[in-house]
């Protein structure tokens, strides 16, 4: 019902406000990911130590860039984006996504107690790496786990076959891996090891 309900608002938004449609959306999301993640050199922007970056300057670099965005696309952008990946700062002067970077920052989260369960999605053709090696960061600064079985479903949608691990995340705890939760409520933990998963 909830979901529904946000899918009507966005819906609502993009037919009242002519700025954008559903793909365009799609794209200049990918594309901020891209710069706030991984490449921020791209448009010649940089992170600051905890990955934020002055909204105008974003605005200001992409346009000279060739991939120009309103502050009201941005705007929608952060909030109806499926998944939340981006925040504004208090004042709505800095933005930065909340987790996945490849790029130096420092998110400042602090140390929590997980939930027993978390779970992970991937794809079928990556399960005999993980259960030799566990879950591995890659690229990106930590493991990202979900809280329900359906949205890690769905990111294991993007890969191939979706294939739903669960992780035994409070005996982990326990044996003092650290684990992390964002503003978007994506957990995060540096390594799994296989002997705390169960497929």
């Amino acid at each position: 019902m909830i979901a529904s309900s946000f899918d009507g608002f966005v819906n609502t938004i993009l037919t009242q406000n002519k700025f954008m449609n559903p793909k365009e959306l799609t794209q200049k999301s990918k594309f901020l990911s891209y710069v706030l993640r991984h490449r921020p050199d791209e448009i010649g922007i940089t992170l600051d130590c905890a990955g934020w970056v002055p909204v105008d300057l974003l605005l200001e670099n992409c346009a000279h860039s060739g991939h120009t965005i309103s502050a009201d696309q941005l705007s929608l952008i952060v909030q109806a984006n499926d998944k939340k990946r981006f925040e504004f700062s208090a004042d709505h002067t800095m933005i930065r996504a909340r987790q996945g970077h490849s790029a130096t920052v420092d998110l400042g989260y602090e140390p929590m107690v997980p939930p027993s369960i978390l779970f992970h999605g991937t794809a079928e053709r990556n399960l005999p790496s993980i259960r030799e090696k566990g879950l591995l960061k890659g690229q990106r600064h930590h493991v990202h786990l979900s809280v329900d079985y359906e949205t890690a479903t769905k990111v294991g949608q993007r890969y191939g076959k979706p294939v739903v691990i669960s992780v035994k995340a409070e005996e982990m705890h326990r044996n003092n891996h650290v684990f992390y939760c964002t503003g978007n409520n994506v957990w995060l933990t540096a390594h799994v090891p296989a002997k705390y998963l169960k497929f």
